[in-house]
């Protein structure tokens, strides 16, 4: 089985370290942007399995990453960020958030939540049209 893949954004270095390992420690690729110009490229010309994206990045805003991203793309986005305002929520999952989840959180969490989507995903992609 192929090794996944994700694309951890977030300004704050802390953050994308700390995912990183855990991320690591369970067998998936990483790959890191600290700022939204960075992460479309990366999406884009890497094309990863899963993307967690901050929403306040400097450059582009994680808002509109996943806009951009849709547009083309049915990548999984997990939304990690401060924003916890149910305003903010509906609007990340309505742009085309798979998930969402707040800060502060737990490391664990987001690897186990982006495990479910990825399984959820790739099971979809590989079932047979009925």
């Amino acid at each position: 089985m192929a090794q996944n893949s994700v694309l951890i954004v977030d300004d704050d270095l802390k953050i994308t370290k700390l995912l990183q390992s855990y991320f690591e420690k369970d067998g998936f690729a990483v790959k890191m942007a600290h700022d939204g110009k960075q992460a479309l490229r990366l999406i884009f010309e890497d094309k990863p399995d899963i993307i967690v994206l901050d929403l306040m990045l400097p450059e582009i805003d994680g808002l509109e990453i996943c806009r951009q991203v849709r547009k083309k793309s049915d990548i999984p986005i997990l939304m990690l960020t401060a924003r916890d305002e149910e305003a903010d929520r509906l609007i990340g999952l309505e742009i085309g958030a798979d998930d969402y989840v707040a800060k502060p959180f737990s490391p664990r969490e987001i690897v186990a939540r982006a495990k479910v989507i990825l399984r959820r995903t790739q099971k979809s992609a590989e079932k047979p049209q009925l």
